[in-house]
């Protein structure tokens, strides 16, 4: 976790390079907050030196980040989609977890594992 900050800086960096708006910075950095910290937290159950490779491009359609780690294998994607109305029950009955991948499908356009 030690390297979120130098992670975030990198994208806020890139953005503000790039004339990339506050709103859209924003949602970027979210999106990178929440796929390094599930990598961390589970992915590696914890601090880990392994690498997480972030790279990021724009042209006139967007921004694409590719996010690569070294975690174990495991599609997130999937897992929300198994889950579709997940958001509909009560907080009380829903297990710990999962939202987050949720809040990163709705800040991207496309997603993909």
């Amino acid at each position: 976790m030690a390297m979120l900050a130098e992670m975030t800086a990198f994208v806020e960096g890139f953005c503000l390079e790039r004339g990339i708006g506050t709103e859209d910075r924003l949602r970027l950095t979210l999106v990178v907050e929440e796929l390094f910290t599930n990598t961390v937290v589970h992915g590696h159950r914890g601090d880990a030196d392994a690498p997480v490779d972030v790279s990021l491009s724009n042209d006139e359609d967007g921004v694409t980040l590719r996010y690569e780690d070294r975690a174990p294998p495991f599609n997130p994607l999937a897992a929300a989609a198994a889950e579709p109305g997940a958001l509909a029950h009560a907080v009380e009955s829903r297990p710990v977890g999962g939202l987050g991948v949720l809040l990163v499908d709705q800040l991207v356009r496309d997603a993909r594992y």
